[in-house]
């Protein structure tokens, strides 16, 4: 439950609200984190990020698990890969996918834990 204070000519009320917006985002970051999440919040783009949660995939190994052609998994991957979302390896003919660091395996992981509690 959130704290409501009503009493407008509270001094108190002043230092709580100095104390908060003191502690905002700069609007440059807070865009950013916005950003993060408009990327990560389209239905196809967070179905390659769980599926690349477990491991990394090549872009035709990915097309055959989502049901999804190559092109259209390379259009996502190119966007997930310039907010720095994933990351890529080649090796020989083929490029790997993988999620970028470990922050986004966190940020995956507790989004899941949050959906499942009850």
């Amino acid at each position: 439950m959130a704290y409501r204070h009503d009493a407008q000519n509270d001094p108190s009320n002043t230092e709580i609200i100095a104390q908060t917006k003191a502690a905002m985002l700069p609007d440059e970051l807070l865009l950013s984190v916005a950003g993060l999440f408009k990327v990560i919040g389209d239905p196809t783009r967070t179905r390659i990020v769980l599926a690349l949660n477990k491991r990394e995939l090549c872009v035709s190994d990915l097309s055959t698990v989502l049901d999804m052609t190559k092109s259209a998994v390379s259009h996502q991957l190119s966007t997930l890969k310039q907010n720095k979302i994933v990351k890529s390896r080649r090796e020989g003919v083929n490029i790997f996918y993988s999620l970028d660091d470990q922050h986004i395996t966190d940020i995956i992981e507790l989004a899941l834990t949050h959906m499942k509690h009850k």
